[in-house]
């Protein structure tokens, strides 16, 4: 099937199988590697990018569904060589260690930040319940969201 897509703004077209999941022409398609590809059952989240706007596990939707539709990665947060907010918060509150669980993490939260300027600690949680981080107890990465939230309201 022929289908375009528009990754970090920029539209993609290519011949795929009907069967292709979504991470896979993401990684093996593109070479945007930095969404990860982990249990290939939706359980870790390490695979989410955010399709439209909202946060989904790139391993349970196919290429296909894809068409016509934007696709932000990990790659696209940043914009003119400037990190995201986020990024930063990961960057300045330790919110990440080994980094596979990261780029997940990161759409996660820029989405919850774009819905909830000033999220609490429980709407952090929540948001990222989805998202397993094998290395933290998840404190750091709750401090570096509320860290970017703030950020962002001093602008």
């Amino acid at each position: 099937m022929r289908i375009t897509v528009s990754v970090n703004g920029r539209p993609y077209t290519r011949e795929v199988e009907p069967r292709l999941l979504l991470v896979h022409f993401l990684r093996d398609e593109l070479g945007l590697t930095g969404t990860h590809w982990g249990c290939d059952t939706s359980n870790c989240g390490v695979c989410t990018v955010r399709l439209d706007g909202v946060p989904v596990k790139s391993c349970t939707v196919l290429a296909v569904m894809a068409d016509g539709h934007e696709v932000t990665t990990v790659e696209g947060l940043e914009r003119d060589g400037e990190l995201d907010a986020v990024q930063k918060g990961f960057v300045e509150c330790h919110g990440l260690q080994c980094g596979f669980c990261t780029p997940g993490m990161l759409l996660t939260a820029r989405a919850l930040l774009d819905r909830v300027p000033d999220p609490d600690e429980g709407q952090i949680r929540e948001a990222i319940s989805g998202q397993l981080c094998r290395c933290t107890g998840y404190e750091n990465i709750v401090r570096s969201i509320r860290w970017a939230a703030q950020e962002e309201a001093k602008s």
